[in-house]
């Protein structure tokens, strides 16, 4: 089977990686991809935000099944506009991706299902939202109602704060995902990841794993993409997960078949542990990035196969196989993210850090002259397993600093969490 992967980043890089593993696969190709993606895919260039034109490409290169990374061209149906062409696909129609594009949505489905998360109100006009701040108290979580591509999320210890968020929203900081805003209670307690793979009835257990947001060591400085990642979390324990999978999962999944949305693709709980057990912070409609270059390499079983379960509706007749080891990755990011960075600076020796054993995923790199490059804020993600946290970072580390790129940088200390525990 050909198959096209949507994306151009790291995690679209852990699943090319995963993906060319597969005996059903005949051909891969990845559009956009990047520097790393082409080594093992065939690129092309290809804007998933024409739909008639990715329909076009998959009827022309005898594509069967496509596979979607990011999460804007699912919220804009592409998704459905290639099952409408008979093709396969990975990932959920526009109106299940609802469960990302919009927290309100995702909020009103929580409230309607029992499922556990933080008290919540919606507002459409500045001023309503602002004299509500008088109620929730503080700190207060503001949130854009749509995609921001990462922003959009304010945790405000003070109403000045809570109101400059607030403006920020409606006077269009961030597009047409301010146009409402979601105003949160503020939840304490740890913060962890849970994948599922579903296939609109049934979900699979897929994972957990911790991100570290900041971009700096000891989480100091302002949040980023994500600068690096490990699986399995260690606080998940199976208690949390079983919690987890009963209480919010299942119910959501339950939710969505119900208003007539039944969700398939992956769904990406992001979690808060609370002291009343795990509460929904929002919801993701795809792979996490960096989590998926964690998970990706733990995964023994056919990834193209489970795909094409969850996407047939079979989940119940198939199994996920895990690697008992652990993976961590660390971000090596340009200098200045997750400001202003500058482009195009050259990177060299990455195969030293793949001779240490490690896999090197990229995320915003390139190839200007035959060299390579560093494209984007976040560049390269240097990924190791080992039976446990520490060993996977010193092996991580030790790959990392064989790369030689005077641009770059990564925070220091990724599963410090794990490792004090």
């Amino acid at each position: 089977m050909n198959v096209l992967l949507i994306g151009s980043g790291g995690r679209e890089h852990a699943l090319a990686w995963k993906l060319v593993q597969s005996p059903k696969l005949d051909k891969l190709w990845c559009a956009p991809g990047n520097a790393g993606i082409a080594e093992i895919a065939e690129t092309v260039s290809l804007d998933p935000g024409n739909h008639q034109a990715v329909t076009g490409f998959c009827r022309e290169n005898d594509i069967g099944f496509v596979v979607v990374g990011p999460e804007a061209p699912l919220v804009a149906g592409l998704a459905d506009d290639l099952e409408a062409a008979g093709i396969g696909v990975f990932g959920p129609s526009a109106a299940a991706a609802q469960l990302e594009g919009s927290k309100g949505f995702t909020k009103d489905l929580c409230a309607e299902f029992n499922i556990p998360t933080a008290a919540y109100r919606r507002f459409t006009q500045a001023a309503e939202a602002k004299a509500y701040l008088e109620k929730a108290g503080l700190p207060a979580v503001i949130k854009a109602d749509g995609l921001a591509a990462g922003k959009g999320v304010v945790i405000a210890e003070t109403r000045e704060a809570a109101e400059a968020a607030i403006d920020d929203c409606f006077d269009g900081t961030f597009g047409e995902a301010g146009h409402e805003v979601v105003i949160e209670a503020f939840l304490v307690g740890e913060e962890a990841s849970l994948f599922a793979l579903c296939d609109g009835q049934t979900a699979m257990l897929l994972g957990t794993a911790q991100d570290h947001k900041r971009v700096g060591d000891g989480d100091t400085g302002p949040n980023t993409g994500g600068m690096g990642a490990y699986s399995p979390a260690p606080c998940m324990t199976q208690e949390m997960i079983d919690r987890t999978m009963s209480e919010i999962i299942v119910p959501t999944l339950a939710g969505m078949h119900h208003r007539g949305h039944p969700f398939k693709g992956i769904l990406y709980a992001g979690l808060m542990l609370t002291a009343d057990g795990p509460q929904l912070i929002e919801y993701n409609v795809r792979f996490g990035d960096p989590e998926c270059q964690v998970l990706m390499p733990r995964l023994k079983s056919d990834l193209l196969e489970l795909m094409m379960a969850a996407s047939q509706g079979s989940l119940l007749e198939h199994d996920a196989q895990w690697s008992d080891e652990y993976a961590l990755s660390v971000v090596l990011a340009s200098k200045g993210y997750p400001g202003a960075y500058e482009k195009n600076t050259p990177i060299r020796d990455v195969e030293k850090a793949e001779e240490q054993g490690a896999l090197v995923f990229h995320a915003g790199t390139g190839r200007k002259d035959g060299q390579l490059v560093a494209t984007g804020g976040r560049v390269l993600n240097v990924t190791a397993i080992a039976p446990n946290v520490a060993e996977a970072q010193a092996k991580a580390y030790a790959a990392a600093d064989e790369i030689d790129w005077g641009n770059g940088f990564c925070r220091r200390d990724i599963g410090w969490r794990a490792i004090g525990k």
